[in-house]
């Protein structure tokens, strides 16, 4: 294997690794209903505040995802072209 491929491979490793914490990151969409059962109560200021961070979060989920279907197109080239 050349130097390319191990640096192509370490990249689609931390790129899989990102992609898996930020999914993790994101709240489940019916997460407000257990506060609303329970009794807690948001402030119109923390909920705006969770869409925000949830939308941000959605929007990497979507630009890592396409980095790492790029990444892994690239990765299979390089080892087509060098193998043959």
């Amino acid at each position: 294997m050349s130097v390319v491929e191990y640096i192509i491979g370490a990249a689609v490793i931390i790129v899989s690794l990102i992609i898996i914490a930020v999914v993790l990151l994101q709240q489940g969409r019916r997460a407000g209903i257990n506060g609303a059962i329970s009794g807690g109560a948001d402030t119109f200021l923390s909920k705006n505040k969770a869409r925000t961070i949830d939308a941000l979060l959605a929007r990497w989920t979507k630009y890592i995802a396409v980095l790492f279907f790029v990444l892994a197109i690239v990765a299979n080239f390089i080892a087509i072209k060098l193998g043959a």
